[in-house]
């Protein structure tokens, strides 16, 4: 083995170390980078994980410390994300942008559905024992995605006159949409979350990069053409997109001892 490969050699580390601020337990995950020059703290806010990178020559002790001096930062920064929203009885979740309550109707048949109440306040019901209800709503949400940016994204191909191979959801944290060579589109379920406008402009992204693969003056024209409310869009993204990954979140980012 050379000698260059030794210095990126350690013994098994733990995939994430512990740290308490406050009462607190913080869950810190750490990676090892051969180009990181110090140690280093950031918040990944879709998923409101605690990263922490080692250099090289860093050792685990010294990035325990590290992030135990950082406690109050890390303790600020996920407290000024939005709160964690699980899919549960009485949650409120938004659904095309519209404000649904989740409500657990244990006793009736079927899966999950919409309605409004007596007075009017839209609602997500969903049947079935307690422990499901999450996985339900989760389910529930993908197939309304994934039916609502098929549909949205052939109606664009056809105004463009190009094909689409296949239309893709996942729970994508750093991008909204994506277009491969191959004409697969992917796109983030959360975006059923969001207004119809806001989906409509990711789909019509998305299609008119099978025209061009590129961000040029060109694509944009597209965009505009397909869907003349993307300026609009893409404001609202930018303003309220970090609060579409807090829905189906664990109830706590950490928990006391």
């Amino acid at each position: 083995m050379q000698p260059r490969a030794l210095l990126y050699r350690r013994p098994s580390e733990p995939q994430a170390i512990e740290i308490v601020f406050d009462r607190a337990v913080y869950l810190v995950r750490v990676r090892r980078h051969r180009q990181a020059r110090r140690y280093t703290l950031r918040i990944q806010s879709a998923s409101r994980e605690v990263v922490l990178t080692i250099p090289p020559r860093g050792t685990l002790q010294e990035a325990r410390d590290f992030a135990q001096k950082h406690g109050a930062w890390i303790a600020a920064r996920l407290d000024r994300l939005p709160r964690a929203a699980p899919f549960a009885d009485g949650t409120v979740v938004p659904l095309r942008g519209v404000p649904h309550r989740i409500v657990h109707r244990r006793f009736i048949r079927g899966t999950v559905w919409t309605e409004a109440d007596a007075a009017g306040e839209p609602l997500i019901c969903v049947a079935g024992n307690a422990p499901h209800i999450e996985r339900r709503i989760a389910d529930f949400l993908r197939r309304e995605a994934r039916r609502a940016l098929d549909a949205a994204s052939r109606r664009f191909a056809q105004e463009l006159g190009v094909e689409i191979k296949r239309v893709a959801v996942r729970d994508q944290a750093s991008r909204w949409g994506s277009c491969s060579t191959t004409g697969v589109l992917s796109f983030s379920w959360r975006l059923i979350l969001a207004p119809h406008f806001v989906l409509d402009y990711l789909a019509a992204h998305e299609v008119a990069h099978l025209v061009e693969m590129n961000h040029s003056a060109r694509f944009w024209r597209i965009v505009q053409r397909l869907c003349a409310d993307h300026e609009r869009a893409k404001v609202w993204l930018d303003v309220h997109g970090a609060d579409l990954h807090r829905y189906g979140l664990p109830d706590a980012a950490h928990q006391s001892p």
